[in-house]
């Protein structure tokens, strides 16, 4: 499979094809004036679910958090401090 490489203007113009390619697992990087690249990559709907998990451990993070159980650092010292200790 190759690197198809295009520029922004070209992408503009074939944006529908791009999609297609990218559909189909072609890698797509669009160049953005010679600087900067992006990866046409497809998202999708199981690409958001959280597992019961982690959804699970995010509501525990919520609650401790509206109990007031959690730990401030207002400096980058403090921070380094707590997260050695962790």
């Amino acid at each position: 499979m190759a690197v198809i490489q295009i520029t922004s203007r070209e992408f503009r113009e074939k944006q529908a094809s791009m999609f297609a390619l990218a559909d189909k697992g072609e890698q797509v990087v669009i160049r953005r004036r010679g600087k900067v690249s992006y990866m046409l990559t497809p998202v999708y709907e199981e690409d958001f679910v959280l597992s019961p998990e982690l959804e699970e451990r995010l509501e525990e993070g919520r609650r401790q958090y509206r109990e007031g159980n959690v730990t401030t650092c207002t400096t980058k010292e403090e921070l380094n401090k707590f997260l050695e200790a962790l």
